[in-house]
């Protein structure tokens, strides 16, 4: 059944008939169709995580719980919007990171137990 398949599909459209049309439809269909395929199984879903990603990191505060994407654990002491920083108070030592070097965010130090919330670190 396969063979019989493929042999109508190579001889159904011969590159050497200059009068059959449908293989220039179905040469400038393929293409075509691949970006779409791209479109909405690659790119669209990135650029929602990305969206997600972003929309989680605004909403970030003081006294969230925090894990930094190279494994240090702490609390938010502080937030600057200007230069997109964020200081994390891990003991007795308060560092300061790029808001986007977040990883996960535990929940929030209000005794008000959230979800973690994944994030992915692609920047």
């Amino acid at each position: 059944m396969t063979s019989i398949l493929n042999f109508t599909i190579f001889f159904a459209f011969s590159p050497n008939n200059p009068n059959d049309t449908g293989s220039t439809f179905i040469n400038l269909l393929m293409p075509l169709l691949l970006i779409v395929v791209f479109y909405f199984f690659l790119i669209r879903p990135q650029q929602k995580k990305q969206k997600e990603r972003e929309k989680t990191l605004d909403s970030l505060k003081k006294g969230d719980k925090v894990v930094t994407i190279g494994g240090l654990h702490g609390k938010v002491v502080g937030i600057n919007p200007e230069k997109k920083t964020v200081m994390i108070d891990a003991g007795d030592v308060k560092l300061t990171f790029d808001r986007s070097a977040i990883a996960t965010i535990e929940g929030v130090a209000d005794g008000k137990s959230e979800t973690a919330e994944k994030l992915e670190s692609a920047s």
